[in-house]
C-alpha cells in the first residue's frame, strides 16, 4: 500500500489514502508505531470515504495513540485533497466536527480549526480551575515554569510565556506536564516567546512524540492564551523550529484560521504485518 511523506511546517506526516478502496484499512497502535519506526514521522494521518465530507480524517501520534485534531495534519490532507480532486477547497470530517481548508497561495493552505474550548471540564483538567491562568508550576534542571493558560483546540493544550526559550529544558518539562495527574488525558505543552503583539516564537512537546519542528493546534492554543491575557493582537505570526505560522481569531466567528505551507516529499511503500 502506497504512503505520502509530507511536512506542515516542518511537522513530519505519513499520509494514507484510503478513500478510493473498496474495504479501507484501519491501523492498529502497533502498525503505526512500527511505520514511524521504518519512516519517522511525528502523525500519521489516515483519509477515508465520508458520505458528507470530501473525506473522513484521522491521526495517530507515532507512539500509536489515536488523537482527535492535528491543524498542520489538516492542512496537509486538505492540499492532498485539493491536489487529487482538482479543487479549490476540501471539507474534512475529523473527530472533532467538520474542517474547511483552502489554498492561500503556492503550497501555502489555510485551515478553520473552529472555536477554542476554554472551560475546565473541556481541556480537560481533574480539577475546577480558571484557565486563563491556572495554578500550576513544575520545576525540572533548576528551571520553573509556572501560570500556563489552558486551551483546548480539539486536543489539550497548556501554554507557558517564557523570556528565554535557549535555556529551557524543554524534553525534560514537557516531559513532567505531559502525564501530570492535573491533565487526565495528558497534554501538549507549549513555550511561548512573545516578541511584539503581532509575533511570537513558539516551541511545543506535542503528547506521544515529543518536540516537534511544528504543532498547528499549538499554535492555535498559544494565540488564544496569549489575547486572554493581553499579550497580543488577535492575528499573529508565529516562528516554529520548521518555520513561520499565521493563526487569526476571528471575531464575528470566534473561529482560529491556521496558515502556512505544505510539502510532499515522497511516495513510500508500508508493510501491513508487524
Amino acid at each position: 500500500m502506497r504512503a505520502w511523506k509530507m511536512n506542515g511546517t516542518g511537522n513530519a506526516f505519513l499520509l494514507l489514502d484510503q478513500r478510493a478502496v473498496a474495504t479501507p484499512r484501519e491501523p492498529d497502535e502497533n502498525l503505526v508505531r512500527s511505520w514511524a519506526q521504518q519512516h519517522g514521522f511525528d502523525q500519521l494521518i489516515w483519509l477515508g470515504p465520508d458520505t458528507n465530507s470530501d473525506a473522513r480524517l484521522r491521526f495517530w501520534n507515532r507512539d500509536g495513540g489515536e488523537v482527535g485534531a492535528c491543524g498542520n495534519g489538516t492542512r496537509a490532507a486538505g492540499w492532498h485533497v485539493m491536489q487529487s480532486d482538482q479543487t479549490q477547497n476540501a471539507s474534512l470530517h475529523a473527530d472533532g466536527g467538520r474542517l474547511l481548508t483552502r489554498e492561500a497561495g503556492p503550497m501555502n493552505i489555510t485551515v478553520d480549526m473552529g472555536e477554542p474550548r476554554l472551560d475546565w471540564p473541556s481541556i480537560p483538567l481533574a480539577r475546577a480551575m480558571e484557565t486563563q491562568k491556572l495554578d500550576f508550576s513544575v520545576e525540572h534542571q533548576g528551571y520553573r515554569v509556572c501560570d500556563p493558560g489552558a486551551v483546548n483546540m480539539g486536543n489539550p493544550h497548556v501554554v507557558f510565556f517564557i523570556d528565554d526559550m535557549d535555556a529551557l529544558p524543554i524534553e525534560g518539562l514537557g516531559a513532567l506536564i505531559e502525564t501530570h495527574p492535573l491533565f487526565p488525558e495528558r497534554v501538549n505543552v507549549g513555550f511561548a516567546h512573545i516578541r511584539s503583539p503581532g509575533e511570537m516564537r513558539l516551541r511545543v512537546f506535542e503528547r506521544g512524540t515529543g518536540v516537534t519542528l511544528a504543532c498547528g493546534t499549538g499554535a492555535c492554543a498559544a494565540l488564544v492564551a496569549a489575547h486572554r491575557r493581553g499579550l497580543t493582537e488577535r492575528t499573529v505570526r508565529i516562528e516554529a523550529d520548521g518555520g513561520w505560522l499565521s493563526v487569526d481569531w476571528n471575531t464575528t466567528s470566534n473561529h482560529i484560521h491556521l496558515t502556512g505551507e505544505v510539502e510532499r516529499e515522497e511516495s513510500v511503500e508500508l508493510n501491513w504485518e508487524t
